[in-house]
């Protein structure tokens, strides 16, 4: 199920619909479950395997839902709120009792518990999934993936400083997975005070931490546009501005970028770096490169904030702190799944 669709799965499903949201669009699932040995003949293990295509199989019925469900909204035909609610729960009933009987009957299956843990917080709660992911750590200690996907929702409801601890953990035990240093990179961003007081640096040595994280992660994956972006939006949020920085991540992104639409949504960044740095005329020269119609509305924007700096900029030699108020802290959330954090 994509991330944004998981939000709404779990809005619906959720009684605090508007923070249930604000919380599941910061977190992106798609947590790889599969047997330790692809051709085990354990009967045990085949039948978790088939609840989990069973999960997959109900979780892509209820995405192309919503899909639909969207685009007949336009139409003014949508099904309403509470008709597709019914519709999701009884769809997912099904999986949910399947879980929770395997589970009976194999208490300590800890891909079992991580399997269900992700399917709560998909469709119902993250205090669900930590009590699943609690035993499932109690069961197996070793296991990084379980630490960092209880650190991803200690960094969305606390306590925080055990999120910094059990990214850390993941990572002692699994040094090369880039999401681990991802999340915790962002994590450490967003949550800067507690960070100090954790690792007992200041704000400026907390953005160079982030970025060492964010810098582990790109290592490892060298060719990933979206955590390039990732990366290169976080400097909106780093004061002082690094305009040199910022420009070299964005450049980076755009070396990455797959097709035209991506690329031009670099390019929205890039005249945003050059209007941040006053370089007025390279700002609106890279803007006239974007010609895509999905980024109109935001080309206009960005066009307008460029003419009130330029003039706001006359007679001064300041260089504005911040872009556009929209832009002043990184549009991802925790960590792959934060803030915007991603179950592994």
């Amino acid at each position: 199920m994509s991330c944004l669709l998981i939000g709404f799965v779990g809005a619906l499903l959720a009684t605090n619909q508007p923070a249930a949201v604000s919380d599941l669009l910061q977190q992106s699932t798609g947590i790889s479950l599969k047997a330790p040995n692809a051709s085990t003949n354990d009967p045990v293990e085949k039948e978790l395997d088939g609840i989990l295509e069973q999960d997959d199989a109900a979780q892509a019925e209820v995405d192309k839902w919503l899909q639909d469900n969207a685009g007949f909204a336009s139409k003014g035909a949508e099904v309403p709120r509470e008709e597709m609610r019914r519709r999701i729960q009884k769809r997912l009933e099904p999986v949910s009792q399947a879980y929770q009987k395997f589970i009976e009957q194999h208490p300590t299956n800890s891909r079992a518990r991580v399997a269900y843990a992700s399917f709560l917080g998909d469709t119902k709660s993250e205090d669900a999934a930590e009590e699943q992911l609690e035993k499932a750590l109690a069961i197996d200690t070793n296991n990084p993936a379980i630490y960092n996907n209880l650190a991803n929702i200690y960094g969305h409801h606390g306590p925080v400083k055990k999120a910094f601890d059990y990214y850390a953990r993941a990572l002692q035990l699994n040094p090369n997975e880039p999401v681990y240093y991802h999340n915790l990179g962002t994590t450490v961003f967003l949550f800067r005070k507690d960070a100090q007081e954790f690792y007992g640096i200041d704000e400026q040595q907390v953005f160079n931490k982030a970025f060492e994280l964010y810098s582990n992660a790109m290592r490892l994956e060298p060719n990933d546009f979206p955590l390039a972006s990732d990366v290169a939006q976080t400097y909106y949020g780093v004061h002082p501005f690094r305009p040199q920085d910022a420009l070299q991540a964005w450049t980076n992104a755009l070396q990455l970028a797959h097709d035209e639409v991506e690329r031009e949504g670099v390019y929205i960044h890039l005249a945003r770096i050059s209007i941040m740095s006053q370089h007025f005329d390279e700002a609106r020269a890279i803007l006239q490169s974007v010609t895509n119609d999905v980024y109109t509305d935001l080309k206009s924007r960005v066009a307008r904030n460029l003419e009130e700096r330029q003039k706001a900029a006359q007679g001064s030699n300041a260089v504005p702190a911040t872009v556009e108020k929209a832009s002043a802290e990184p549009t991802t959330v925790v960590p792959k799944g934060q803030p915007p954090p991603k179950d592994e």
